[in-house]
């Protein structure tokens, strides 16, 4: 009602398994919803699983569950989609660009031109980081732009974890020097070992990041504007 009344904008991504059971929105709801100019739906997948742990049929059968589900009860398949935890590999990333024209992580960051559009980022927004002082912070931060970041394929093995990290920013981005970088290796949060030469950022890790997932987040004071970005990477077991 809060949203409707004020005509805020939103994508209410769901997960087709669970549509109808005890707690959750039926079809009916969904479509109320749905009507409302200001409101988009997302496809979430179908079980809402850990996908990344599916062999490929298991989870081609997971997706195009979900897409024929909205298909018989909304006539389309929404073009948003939303990884479950924020996790994919380059194998689910590649195929959900068969079937979406954007898609959702869940490392933290703001949307600007240059962002993969099948990688974009999301603040959470929830009980454990939903206070209103939070909400004032990041609804004032500025893009962090980079033109390149390495790896590009977000699942990590013990081939490759921990990562060889870097990020190549735009000739025109000032102030890389005042970059700060925060990681969660070996599964506690501590300040990046950062090398920057002209516009390239490289992190040394000490340690491997542990399962289930590693993120990364790299802030600058930019003159008083602050930047932000965020990656996440899904560890195998």
């Amino acid at each position: 009602p809060f949203l409707k009344e004020n005509h805020i904008p939103f994508i209410l991504f769901i997960s087709t398994e669970a549509v109808g059971n005890f707690g959750y929105m039926n079809w009916d709801q969904i479509k109320e919803i749905e009507k409302e100019k200001f409101a988009y739906i997302g496809n979430h997948s179908h079980s809402h699983d850990y996908l990344i742990e599916f062999n490929n049929k298991k989870f081609l059968n997971d997706i195009n569950t979900s897409i024929e589900i909205f298909k018989n009860e909304i006539g389309y398949n929404p073009i948003y989609f939303s990884y479950p935890f924020g996790e994919y590999s380059e194998y689910i990333k590649n195929y959900i660009k068969k079937k979406f024209k954007f898609s959702f992580g869940q490392h933290s960051g703001i949307i600007d031109v240059n962002k993969d559009i099948f990688e974009l980022p999301r603040f959470p927004i929830n009980e454990k980081y939903g206070d209103l002082k939070r909400f004032k912070f990041l609804i004032n931060l500025n893009t962090f732009q980079f033109k390149k970041l390495i790896p590009e394929d977000k699942y990590l093995s013990s081939e490759n974890n921990p990562p060889s990290f870097y990020v190549e920013f735009f000739n025109d981005q000032n102030n890389i020097k005042n970059t700060n970088c925060y990681s969660n290796e070996g599964n506690k949060w501590k300040k990046s070992k950062t090398f920057i030469l002209d516009n390239i950022l490289k992190i040394e890790f000490t340690e491997k990041f542990l399962p289930r997932r590693g993120r990364i987040n790299c802030s600058l004071n930019d003159d008083g504007v602050w930047r932000w970005f965020g990656v996440q990477y899904s560890i195998k077991n």
